[in-house]
C-alpha cells in the first residue's frame, strides 16, 4: 500500500508540474499497480487529456480504480465511459468556477471599482478612491521622472538625470513585515520605462493591459509569460478617473516617443552622438526603406547613409549609398533659412529647460533634507520624553537619535556636493542675452560647442523625414523633404568629393580656381592664394603642381593670351629647320619671343623682313641644311 500525497495544494488542470501524478502514471505503466484508491477519482486530474491517458494505461495493464461510488474495471467499456464523463464534468466544473470569478472581477473593473496595487505616487484613501501620495517628496520624485523625460527624450536620459544629481526614487513594499512602507533606492531603466508606460500616471483607470500567453515547452508542459497588449485591446479604459501627474495627451506623446526610440524596429530611433545629422530620418528613394548610418574611413569619421533593401542570391545587397556631409549641409542650410520666425520661441524653450532642470533637482534635495531634519527632531523628542530610570529604552532611543543625526549629516554633505556640480544659472541680464540667441541662431548652430545630439533634436522638431534619390556614378542627388506639418518640398544637391580628393581641395576652392584660371596663370593663382592665407584642407600651402592637379581633375583649361605670332614648331616648319635651331636663336637673342610661364608655348612674332633675314642666315651657314618635313 502506497499513499501519494505530493500534489496537495497543486492544481490538477494540467498546467502544473505534479510529481505525484507523474509517479502514479509511471508505476501503472510498469505494471506495478493493481488498484488505485481515491475519494473522488475524477479529481485525479482536472484535465481530460491527463485523466484519459491514465485510464488507457489502467485498461492496458489491468489496473482497477476504486472510489466511494464503486469499483471500475477499465477493460470494461461502460466503466471507462462513466469515468470519462466524470472527468469531463470535473474539467467543466473548474471552467465554471473560473468563469464566475473572472466575470465578477471584470464587472467590477468596468465600474472602476476593482482595487489592485497602485504604482508609487498613488494610494487609496479611506473611501477607497485613488489619490496622489500625500508625501510631497514622493510626488516630486515622480514629477522629476516626467520632466526629465521631457528634457532628454529617452528613458536612459531620465536615469542619467537622477544619477548625475544623486536623486533617489521610492518604491512601495507589498507583503511581509514591510508591507505598505516606502523604500528609497536607485532609479533603474526598467522602473523608468514602467512609469512612462503606465497610464495610471495620466489619471486613467485601466484593466486588461497584459495577457497571459501560453506555449508548450520541450517536456510538453505549458509555460506562461506576460505580454503587453496595445491600447485598442485593453478591456477597460476610464480616463479622468483620478488626479494624474500628466495629461492623457502628454501620455500618448510619451508613448509615441518611446516607440520611436526603439532600435529593434524600422523607426527613426533616438538622437545619438554620431556626426550624421539625419540619423534615422533618411528614406531610400528606390525601395522606401529607412536608411541606416555607416561610419567609414580611418577611425570611422566619415558617415555614409546606406540602404540594404535588395536581395540578391539569397543575401542582402546595397540598394543606395550616399555620403552624409553633402546632404546634411543642404538640409541644415534649409533648416536655418526657415527657422527665422520661430527663433524666439526656441530660445525661450531652451531657457526654461535650463532653469527648470536645476530647480527640479534642487527641490528634491530640499525635501530630502526636510525629511531627515524631521526624523532627527522626532528621535530627539522621543529621547527627551523617556523616563531616566528606564535606561534600556533610553540607550536604544539615544542610539536611534545618533543614527538619524548621522543620516542628516550625510544628506547635507551629499547636497553640498550636488550644489557644487550645478551648472550656471542665468540672471536677468543673462536671460536677455539668451533671448538674443534668436538673432544669432545660425552661429550657435555652427558652433563647435553645440553637440551633434542637440542639432538632431532641433532638426527633429521640424522635419519628419528626408527621401534620397541618388545613383551610383551620378554626382547629383535629389532630396524629398517632408516637414512635421506634412508639407513637402524638393531639393537638389551634389555628392561630396571622394575622401582622397577632398583632403587636397574642397569644392569651393575648385570653383575659385576655375574662375581665376580665366585671367591668371597657375603661378599667379598660387601667389594669390598664399597672399590671402588660403590653405588646403590638410593645412598646407598651394603649389603650382597642386593647382595643375585641380585643373586636371576638374578639366579646367589653363590660362592663355591671344597669340599674335608663331610657336617654335610653326617657325621651324616655315623656315624648314629643326626646332633645336629655333631654340638656339631664342637663347642667343637672334629671334625674339615671349611665353606666359614655364610649360606654356612660345609666342614668336615673325614679319616678312625678319623671315628674309633668317633665310639669308640659313644660306650663309655651311652646316644648316633644309629639313625635309613629313606630311
Amino acid at each position: 500500500m502506497q499513499v501519494i500525497d505530493e500534489d496537495l495544494g497543486i492544481s490538477g488542470s494540467g498546467r502544473s508540474l505534479r510529481q505525484g501524478f507523474q509517479s502514479l502514471v509511471a508505476q501503472v505503466s510498469l505494471g506495478q499497480v493493481g488498484a488505485i484508491f481515491g475519494l473522488e477519482i475524477s479529481r485525479l486530474a482536472r484535465s481530460s487529456a491527463d485523466l484519459l491517458r491514465l485510464l488507457e494505461l489502467c485498461a492496458l495493464f489491468n489496473t482497477i480504480v476504486v472510489d466511494e461510488d464503486g469499483i471500475y474495471d477499465l477493460s470494461d467499456f461502460n466503466d471507462r465511459l462513466i469515468l470519462g464523463f466524470k472527468g469531463t464534468m470535473s474539467e467543466a466544473e473548474l471552467h465554471f468556477l473560473r468563469a464566475r470569478m473572472l466575470g465578477g472581477k471584470k464587472n467590477k473593473a468596468r465600474k472602476g471599482e476593482l482595487r489592485f496595487p497602485l504604482p508609487v505616487g498613488f494610494c487609496h484613501n479611506t473611501d477607497g478612491q485613488t489619490v496622489m501620495d500625500p508625501d510631497e517628496e514622493v510626488q516630486t520624485a515622480v514629477r522629476n521622472v516626467f520632466r526629465a523625460f521631457e528634457t532628454s527624450g529617452s528613458a536612459y536620459g531620465v536615469v542619467q538625470f537622477f544619477t548625475q544629481n544623486s536623486l533617489r526614487f521610492p518604491k512601495r513594499a507589498y507583503g511581509g513585515a514591510w508591507a505598505g512602507k516606502l523604500i528609497w533606492g536607485t532609479l533603474t531603466h526598467g522602473r523608468a520605462l514602467g512609469i512612462l508606460y503606465n497610464p495610471v500616471y495620466a489619471g486613467a483607470y485601466v484593466y486588461g493591459r497584459y495577457r497571459d500567453q501560453k506555449r508548450v515547452n520541450e517536456q510538453g508542459y505549458f509555460v506562461h509569460h506576460i505580454v503587453r497588449l496595445p491600447q485598442e485591446q485593453w478591456e477597460v479604459l476610464i480616463r479622468d478617473h483620478h488626479p494624474g501627474y500628466i495629461t492623457w495627451e502628454v501620455y500618448e506623446q510619451n508613448i509615441q516617443l518611446l516607440l520611436g526610440n526603439r532600435t529593434n524596429l524600422e523607426r527613426s530611433g533616438p538622437a545619438r552622438e554620431g556626426a550624421a545629422l539625419l540619423q534615422g530620418l533618411v528614406l531610400c528613394g528606390k525601395c522606401g526603406r529607412r536608411m541606416s548610418v555607416r561610419y567609414t574611413g580611418n577611425g570611422g569619421i566619415s558617415p555614409v547613409y546606406e540602404c540594404k533593401g535588395r536581395w540578391e542570391h539569397g543575401r542582402r545587397a546595397t540598394c543606395t549609398t550616399v555620403p552624409a556631409p553633402s546632404i546634411d549641409r543642404a538640409i541644415g542650410d534649409r533648416l536655418l533659412a526657415i527657422m527665422q520666425p520661430t527663433q524666439l520661441e526656441l530660445a525661450l524653450q531652451v531657457m526654461d529647460k535650463l532653469v527648470n532642470k536645476e530647480d527640479d533637482a534642487d527641490k528634491g534635495w530640499k525635501l530630502l533634507l526636510e525629511r531627515t531634519k524631521y526624523e532627527v527632531d522626532r528621535a530627539e523628542r522621543q529621547y527627551q520624553q523617556v523616563e531616566p530610570e528606564n535606561r534600556l529604552v533610553a540607550r536604544s532611543l539615544e542610539a536611534k537619535w545618533n543614527e538619524k543625526l548621522a543620516e542628516m549629516a550625510r544628506a547635507e554633505q551629499e547636497y553640498a556636493q550636488s550644489r557644487s556640480r550645478l551648472s550656471w544659472r542665468p540672471t536677468e541680464q543673462d536671460r536677455e542675452e539668451i533671448l538674443n540667441l534668436a538673432h544669432t541662431l545660425p552661429r550657435v548652430w555652427g558652433s563647435a560647442t553645440t553637440s551633434y545630439k542637440d542639432r538632431k533634436r532641433i532638426l527633429r522638431l521640424l522635419i519628419e523625414d528626408v527621401t534620397v534619390f541618388a545613383e551610383a556614378r551620378n554626382p547629383d542627388v535629389r532630396l524629398g523633404l517632408r516637414w512635421r506639418n506634412q508639407c513637402c518640398e524638393e531639393m537638389h544637391t551634389r555628392k561630396a568629393l571622394p575622401r582622397g580628393t577632398a583632403r587636397k581641395h574642397t569644392a569651393e576652392q575648385t570653383e575659385q580656381v576655375r574662375k581665376l584660371a580665366l585671367t591668371m596663370t597657375d603661378k599667379q593663382i598660387v601667389i594669390y592664394f598664399n597672399e590671402l592665407g588660403v590653405l588646403t584642407p590638410e593645412g598646407r600651402i598651394f603649389t603650382v603642381p597642386s593647382i595643375k592637379w585641380i585643373r586636371y581633375l576638374n578639366k579646367i583649361p589653363a590660362f592663355s593670351l591671344p597669340r599674335q605670332g608663331f610657336t617654335v614648331k610653326e617657325v621651324a616648319q616655315r623656315l624648314e629647320v629643326s626646332t633645336h635651331v629655333v631654340y638656339y636663336w631664342l637663347d642667343h637673342g637672334i629671334l625674339q619671343g615671349q611665353k606666359i610661364g614655364p610649360g606654356f608655348p612660345w609666342d614668336i612674332p615673325l614679319d616678312e623682313q625678319k623671315e628674309i633675314a633668317l633665310r639669308q642666315r640659313i644660306q650663309d651657314s655651311g652646316h644648316l641644311e633644309p629639313v625635309k618635313l613629313l606630311k
